[in-house]
């Protein structure tokens, strides 16, 4: 598949994973990729565990099943745990440093610590960690463009909850320049 990118979010209900996914598959749509974004969540969704997966690519997508992950953004140290595996060599880890202790060891993959739920709580921005996470992906890896970036928010946050709009457009540049 031409230029497949597959990414797999995860973390703790509440934390806005799902969100995250549905921003990222909205930035491909967006760019007029072919997109695949498929949650996954424990029976006690806030609180419990969460993960979602997302593949973008230039061609049609197979499967929406991540085995093997280009990238992964981990928001909790079970997730860490879980995940850090399925990151392909030469991949790259997002790695939430305000609740995850640990520290990958090898040299195969690229890892970003990013304290985003502390730049959260500092810049009144409770509940989005999840947002300056992808704000640092989007900048390290080249994904979008601003405008993209700011449609894919648009068009993501609905209309009951458009007083969060200019919060996560906030959220998402704290990232880009953490």
């Amino acid at each position: 598949m031409k230029n497949l990118k597959q990414y797999l979010i995860a973390g703790f209900g509440g934390q806005g994973i799902l969100f995250v996914g549905k921003l990222l598959a909205n930035i491909g749509l967006i760019s007029d990729k072919q997109v695949t974004w498929m949650p996954s969540y424990g029976p006690a969704m806030r609180g419990g565990t969460c993960n979602c997966s997302v593949c973008i690519s230039d061609s049609l997508i197979g499967s929406p099943v991540v085995s093997e992950a280009d990238v992964v953004i981990a928001m909790n140290g079970p997730s860490y745990d879980k995940f850090i595996g399925s990151v392909k060599k030469g991949g790259a880890a997002y790695i939430d440093s305000t609740l995850v202790d640990s520290k990958y060891d090898g040299d195969d993959i690229t890892v970003h610590y990013v304290p985003a739920t502390e730049l959260a709580a500092e810049n009144d921005l409770k509940g989005m960690a999840n947002i300056i996470m992808l704000g640092k992906l989007i900048k390290e890896s080249g994904l979008a463009d601003s405008e993209t970036v700011k449609k894919a928010i648009e068009a993501s946050v609905s209309a009951k909850k458009a007083n969060l709009l200019a919060a996560n457009l906030r959220a998402i540049e704290l990232g880009m320049n953490s």
